[in-house]
Protein backbone atom coordinates (compact mmCIF):
# COMPACT_ATOMS: atom_id res chain seq x y z
CA UNK A 1 0.00 0.00 0.00
CA UNK A 2 1.15 3.28 -1.33
CA UNK A 3 1.71 6.20 1.80
CA UNK A 4 0.15 9.35 1.66
CA UNK A 5 1.99 12.29 0.36
CA UNK A 6 1.51 13.48 3.78
CA UNK A 7 2.94 10.67 5.36
CA UNK A 8 5.78 10.61 2.64
CA UNK A 9 6.95 14.25 3.63
CA UNK A 10 7.00 12.99 7.09
CA UNK A 11 9.40 10.26 6.89
CA UNK A 12 11.34 12.70 5.10
CA UNK A 13 11.72 14.77 8.27
CA UNK A 14 8.61 17.14 7.58
CA UNK A 15 5.64 16.98 9.70
CA UNK A 16 2.93 19.24 8.19
CA UNK A 17 0.44 18.78 10.70
CA UNK A 18 2.77 19.25 13.45
CA UNK A 19 3.90 22.40 11.80
CA UNK A 20 0.08 23.83 11.46
CA UNK A 21 -0.34 23.03 14.99
CA UNK A 22 2.45 25.49 16.02
CA UNK A 23 1.56 28.16 14.02
CA UNK A 24 -1.97 28.30 14.82
CA UNK A 25 -1.18 28.26 18.90
CA UNK A 26 1.70 31.01 18.51
CA UNK A 27 -0.56 33.04 16.07
CA UNK A 28 -2.67 33.15 19.51
CA UNK A 29 0.13 34.89 21.37
CA UNK A 30 0.78 37.12 18.24
CA UNK A 31 -2.45 38.60 18.91
CA UNK A 32 -1.63 40.42 21.74
CA UNK A 33 0.70 43.04 19.65
CA UNK A 34 -1.09 43.82 16.82
CA UNK A 35 -1.70 47.74 16.47
CA UNK A 36 -4.74 49.61 15.10
CA UNK A 37 -2.95 50.11 11.72
CA UNK A 38 -2.67 46.18 11.08
CA UNK A 39 -5.12 45.14 8.61
CA UNK A 40 -6.75 41.95 8.45
CA UNK A 41 -4.79 38.69 8.90
CA UNK A 42 -3.99 34.93 6.84
CA UNK A 43 -2.80 36.56 4.05
CA UNK A 44 0.20 35.71 2.07
CA UNK A 45 1.50 39.05 2.94
CA UNK A 46 0.82 41.08 5.75
CA UNK A 47 -0.79 44.80 5.47
CA UNK A 48 -0.16 48.07 7.63
CA UNK A 49 -1.86 51.56 7.15
CA UNK A 50 0.38 54.14 7.46
CA UNK A 51 -0.90 57.07 9.57
CA UNK A 52 -0.20 60.60 11.36
CA UNK A 53 2.75 61.72 9.37
CA UNK A 54 3.13 64.99 7.22
CA UNK A 55 6.71 62.96 4.92
CA UNK A 56 7.00 59.63 6.28
CA UNK A 57 10.17 57.70 5.61
CA UNK A 58 10.38 54.35 6.06
CA UNK A 59 13.20 52.79 7.58
CA UNK A 60 14.01 49.21 7.96
CA UNK A 61 16.57 46.46 9.10
CA UNK A 62 17.27 42.73 8.95
CA UNK A 63 19.51 40.81 11.13
CA UNK A 64 19.75 37.47 13.46
CA UNK A 65 20.61 36.30 16.59
CA UNK A 66 23.68 34.51 15.67
CA UNK A 67 25.44 31.20 17.81
CA UNK A 68 24.22 32.94 21.09
CA UNK A 69 21.13 30.36 19.59
CA UNK A 70 23.27 27.51 20.62
CA UNK A 71 23.81 29.01 24.25
CA UNK A 72 19.90 28.84 24.69
CA UNK A 73 19.63 25.26 22.98
CA UNK A 74 22.15 24.05 25.00
CA UNK A 75 20.49 25.34 27.87
CA UNK A 76 17.13 24.94 26.41
CA UNK A 77 16.12 28.26 27.15
CA UNK A 78 14.87 29.94 24.31
CA UNK A 79 12.04 33.10 25.30
CA UNK A 80 15.53 35.39 25.36
CA UNK A 81 16.44 35.28 22.01
CA UNK A 82 13.47 36.43 20.86
CA UNK A 83 13.70 38.84 22.70
CA UNK A 84 17.11 39.62 21.79
CA UNK A 85 16.24 39.66 18.16
CA UNK A 86 13.48 42.02 18.07
CA UNK A 87 15.44 44.57 20.20
CA UNK A 88 18.51 44.36 18.49
CA UNK A 89 16.50 45.09 15.32
CA UNK A 90 14.55 48.13 17.40
CA UNK A 91 17.52 49.59 18.54
CA UNK A 92 19.38 49.65 14.64
CA UNK A 93 16.35 52.21 13.04
CA UNK A 94 16.89 53.54 16.10
CA UNK A 95 19.49 55.51 15.35
CA UNK A 96 18.18 57.09 12.43
CA UNK A 97 15.27 57.93 14.50
CA UNK A 98 12.99 56.16 13.89
CA UNK A 99 9.59 54.27 15.79
CA UNK A 100 9.48 50.50 15.32
CA UNK A 101 6.14 49.68 13.68
CA UNK A 102 6.03 45.96 12.52
CA UNK A 103 8.63 43.20 12.59
CA UNK A 104 8.21 39.66 10.97
CA UNK A 105 10.25 36.79 11.97
CA UNK A 106 12.25 33.86 10.49
CA UNK A 107 12.49 30.42 12.77
CA UNK A 108 14.07 27.59 11.00
CA UNK A 109 14.54 24.06 12.75
CA UNK A 110 16.24 20.56 12.03
CA UNK A 111 12.85 19.49 13.91
CA UNK A 112 9.65 21.35 15.20
CA UNK A 113 9.32 21.35 18.44
CA UNK A 114 6.40 23.50 19.77
CA UNK A 115 7.91 23.74 23.21
CA UNK A 116 10.97 25.42 21.78
CA UNK A 117 9.00 27.21 19.09
CA UNK A 118 6.58 28.58 21.57
CA UNK A 119 9.02 29.83 24.09
CA UNK A 120 10.76 31.78 21.35
CA UNK A 121 7.62 33.56 20.12
CA UNK A 122 7.07 34.54 23.15
CA UNK A 123 9.80 36.53 23.84
CA UNK A 124 9.19 37.88 20.14
CA UNK A 125 5.75 38.92 21.33
CA UNK A 126 7.13 40.75 25.13
CA UNK A 127 9.69 42.53 23.37
CA UNK A 128 7.08 44.01 20.48
CA UNK A 129 4.68 44.76 23.43
CA UNK A 130 7.54 46.66 25.05
CA UNK A 131 7.92 48.74 22.28
CA UNK A 132 4.67 49.44 20.76
CA UNK A 133 5.64 46.84 17.36
CA UNK A 134 3.23 44.96 16.06
CA UNK A 135 4.55 41.37 15.32
CA UNK A 136 2.57 41.15 11.59
CA UNK A 137 3.96 38.05 10.58
CA UNK A 138 6.73 35.55 10.19
CA UNK A 139 7.68 31.85 8.89
CA UNK A 140 8.19 28.55 10.45
CA UNK A 141 10.36 26.29 8.68
CA UNK A 142 11.29 22.62 9.12
CA UNK A 143 14.57 22.02 7.51
CA UNK A 144 16.17 18.39 8.35
CA UNK A 145 19.63 17.94 7.10
CA UNK A 146 20.08 22.09 6.91
CA UNK A 147 20.00 21.90 10.64
CA UNK A 148 20.55 19.00 13.05
CA UNK A 149 17.41 18.55 15.40
CA UNK A 150 17.99 20.22 18.47
CA UNK A 151 19.65 23.59 16.45
CA UNK A 152 17.26 25.86 14.92
CA UNK A 153 18.06 29.52 13.23
CA UNK A 154 16.52 33.09 14.52
CA UNK A 155 15.96 36.54 12.23
CA UNK A 156 13.89 39.32 12.39
CA UNK A 157 12.95 42.30 9.54
CA UNK A 158 11.68 45.45 11.48
CA UNK A 159 10.02 48.37 9.34
CA UNK A 160 10.09 51.61 11.69
CA UNK A 161 9.38 56.09 10.64
CA UNK A 162 10.23 58.29 10.88
CA UNK A 163 9.34 62.14 9.69
CA UNK A 164 11.95 63.24 7.15
CA UNK A 165 12.86 66.48 8.97
CA UNK A 166 13.51 65.14 12.02
CA UNK A 167 15.92 61.65 10.54
CA UNK A 168 19.05 61.41 12.50
CA UNK A 169 22.04 60.49 10.22
CA UNK A 170 25.07 62.70 11.96
CA UNK A 171 25.71 65.11 9.05
CA UNK A 172 25.99 67.88 11.51
CA UNK A 173 28.71 66.33 13.58
CA UNK A 174 31.72 68.35 14.13
CA UNK A 175 34.75 68.52 16.47
CA UNK A 176 34.21 69.06 20.18
CA UNK A 177 30.54 67.18 19.95
CA UNK A 178 30.04 65.21 23.17
CA UNK A 179 29.73 60.95 22.84
CA UNK A 180 27.83 59.88 25.80
CA UNK A 181 27.42 56.14 26.10
CA UNK A 182 24.75 53.92 27.35
CA UNK A 183 25.70 50.68 29.12
CA UNK A 184 24.55 47.59 28.02
CA UNK A 185 23.56 44.58 29.38
CA UNK A 186 26.27 42.34 28.10
CA UNK A 187 27.61 40.61 25.53
CA UNK A 188 23.99 41.65 23.67
CA UNK A 189 23.77 39.63 20.56
CA UNK A 190 27.74 39.78 18.97
CA UNK A 191 30.65 37.75 19.82
CA UNK A 192 29.78 34.62 21.06
CA UNK A 193 31.57 32.43 18.36
CA UNK A 194 34.50 33.48 20.31
CA UNK A 195 32.99 33.37 23.48
CA UNK A 196 32.47 29.48 22.55
CA UNK A 197 35.87 29.28 21.99
CA UNK A 198 37.30 30.51 25.13
CA UNK A 199 35.34 28.61 27.51
CA UNK A 200 35.37 25.13 25.10
CA UNK A 201 31.55 25.33 24.88
CA UNK A 202 31.03 23.09 22.43
CA UNK A 203 33.10 20.12 23.93
CA UNK A 204 31.92 20.92 27.40
CA UNK A 205 28.32 22.16 27.99
CA UNK A 206 28.61 21.93 31.33
CA UNK A 207 31.00 25.10 31.79
CA UNK A 208 27.54 27.63 31.20
CA UNK A 209 26.52 25.93 34.70
CA UNK A 210 29.53 27.24 36.25
CA UNK A 211 28.79 29.74 38.46
CA UNK A 212 31.34 32.83 38.61
CA UNK A 213 31.10 35.31 41.87
CA UNK A 214 32.37 38.09 39.69
CA UNK A 215 29.14 37.77 37.84
CA UNK A 216 26.89 36.52 40.42
CA UNK A 217 25.60 34.34 38.45
CA UNK A 218 26.32 31.08 36.06
CA UNK A 219 28.19 31.15 32.85
CA UNK A 220 25.25 30.14 31.08
CA UNK A 221 22.98 32.38 32.26
CA UNK A 222 25.19 35.89 31.90
CA UNK A 223 25.67 34.66 28.03
CA UNK A 224 21.72 34.84 27.90
CA UNK A 225 21.56 38.66 29.14
CA UNK A 226 18.51 39.89 27.14
CA UNK A 227 19.67 42.22 24.48
CA UNK A 228 19.05 45.51 25.89
CA UNK A 229 16.27 48.02 23.94
CA UNK A 230 17.34 51.88 24.23
CA UNK A 231 14.00 52.80 22.24
CA UNK A 232 11.45 53.78 25.40
CA UNK A 233 14.23 55.57 26.86
CA UNK A 234 15.92 57.47 24.11
CA UNK A 235 12.89 58.41 22.34
CA UNK A 236 12.36 61.38 24.83
CA UNK A 237 16.51 62.63 23.49
CA UNK A 238 15.91 62.52 20.04
CA UNK A 239 15.06 65.91 19.08
CA UNK A 240 18.60 67.11 21.24
CA UNK A 241 20.80 64.23 19.16
CA UNK A 242 23.16 64.91 16.00
CA UNK A 243 24.19 61.28 15.67
CA UNK A 244 23.44 57.55 17.13
CA UNK A 245 25.40 54.40 16.64
CA UNK A 246 24.28 50.74 17.89
CA UNK A 247 27.67 49.14 18.85
CA UNK A 248 27.18 45.40 17.81
CA UNK A 249 29.54 43.24 15.58
CA UNK A 250 32.30 44.97 15.05
CA UNK A 251 32.89 47.02 18.40
CA UNK A 252 33.25 50.44 18.37
CA UNK A 253 35.91 50.80 15.31
CA UNK A 254 32.75 49.07 13.53
CA UNK A 255 29.85 50.90 14.09
CA UNK A 256 30.78 54.72 15.34
CA UNK A 257 32.27 55.56 11.96
CA UNK A 258 29.13 55.00 9.74
CA UNK A 259 27.59 57.86 11.18
CA UNK A 260 30.72 60.40 11.08
CA UNK A 261 31.03 62.85 8.63
CA UNK A 262 34.19 63.64 6.63
CA UNK A 263 37.07 65.10 8.32
CA UNK A 264 36.09 63.74 11.48
CA UNK A 265 37.05 60.99 14.13
CA UNK A 266 35.75 60.21 17.33
CA UNK A 267 38.09 59.59 20.88
CA UNK A 268 37.00 57.64 23.31
CA UNK A 269 38.50 57.21 26.97
CA UNK A 270 38.94 53.41 27.79
CA UNK A 271 38.26 54.43 31.91
CA UNK A 272 35.18 56.81 31.29
CA UNK A 273 32.99 53.81 31.83
CA UNK A 274 32.69 50.12 34.02
CA UNK A 275 33.75 47.38 31.77
CA UNK A 276 31.08 44.74 32.42
CA UNK A 277 33.05 41.44 34.59
CA UNK A 278 31.93 39.30 32.09
CA UNK A 279 34.28 41.30 29.40
CA UNK A 280 37.47 41.05 31.84
CA UNK A 281 36.61 37.08 32.51
CA UNK A 282 36.81 36.62 28.36
CA UNK A 283 39.89 38.48 28.09
CA UNK A 284 41.84 36.72 30.72
CA UNK A 285 40.22 33.44 30.42
CA UNK A 286 40.98 33.72 26.12
CA UNK A 287 43.92 35.55 27.08
CA UNK A 288 43.15 38.21 23.89
CA UNK A 289 44.49 41.42 23.25
CA UNK A 290 42.78 44.13 24.50
CA UNK A 291 42.78 45.87 21.54
CA UNK A 292 40.60 43.19 19.98
CA UNK A 293 38.21 42.80 23.06
CA UNK A 294 37.61 46.38 22.01
CA UNK A 295 37.34 45.84 18.29
CA UNK A 296 35.19 42.31 18.95
CA UNK A 297 32.55 43.35 22.24
CA UNK A 298 30.66 46.40 22.95
CA UNK A 299 32.62 46.60 26.26
CA UNK A 300 29.78 47.64 28.49
CA UNK A 301 28.76 50.35 26.11
CA UNK A 302 25.63 49.24 24.08
CA UNK A 303 24.85 52.60 22.42
CA UNK A 304 26.56 55.93 21.57
CA UNK A 305 25.29 59.15 21.05
CA UNK A 306 27.12 62.45 19.99
CA UNK A 307 25.14 65.93 20.92
CA UNK A 308 26.66 69.45 21.21
CA UNK A 309 28.01 70.29 24.38
CA UNK A 310 25.37 72.57 25.19
CA UNK A 311 23.00 69.08 24.92
CA UNK A 312 24.50 67.56 27.31
CA UNK A 313 22.65 68.32 30.43
CA UNK A 314 19.52 68.43 28.82
CA UNK A 315 20.05 64.79 27.53
CA UNK A 316 21.48 63.31 31.44
CA UNK A 317 17.94 64.76 32.33
CA UNK A 318 16.67 62.17 30.32
CA UNK A 319 18.98 59.41 30.27
CA UNK A 320 20.81 59.32 33.92
CA UNK A 321 22.60 56.53 33.07
CA UNK A 322 24.81 58.52 30.21
CA UNK A 323 28.02 58.83 30.19
CA UNK A 324 30.30 61.12 28.46
CA UNK A 325 32.71 58.35 27.41
CA UNK A 326 34.30 60.63 24.66
CA UNK A 327 34.37 63.70 22.13
CA UNK A 328 34.21 64.55 18.43
CA UNK A 329 37.87 65.64 17.06
CA UNK A 330 39.08 66.82 13.85
CA UNK A 331 40.68 63.77 12.02
CA UNK A 332 44.02 63.79 11.18
CA UNK A 333 44.90 60.21 10.47
CA UNK A 334 43.04 56.82 9.23
CA UNK A 335 42.08 56.17 12.27
CA UNK A 336 38.14 56.83 12.64
CA UNK A 337 37.65 55.70 15.80
CA UNK A 338 40.70 56.42 18.89
CA UNK A 339 40.43 54.22 22.21
CA UNK A 340 43.31 55.22 24.77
Amino acid sequence: MKSTSREAYALAGVDVSLANKVKNTVAQQVRATLRPEVIGSGFFGSMFQLKGYDEPVLVSSVDGVGTKLKIASLLDKNNTVGMDIVNHCVNDILCCGAEPLFFLDYIAAGKLVPKQIEAIVSGLVQACQETGCSLIGGETAEMPGIYSERNYDLAGFIVGVVERKNIIDGSSIAPDDVILGLPSSGLHTNGYSLVRRVFGVDANPSCLNKFYPELGKSLGEELLQVHRCYYPQLKPALPFIKGIAHITGGGFAGNIPRILPEGVAAHLKKHSWDVLPIFKLIQKTGNIDETEMYHVFNMGIGMTLVCSPQQVATIASILPQAKTVGKIIKRESEERVIIN
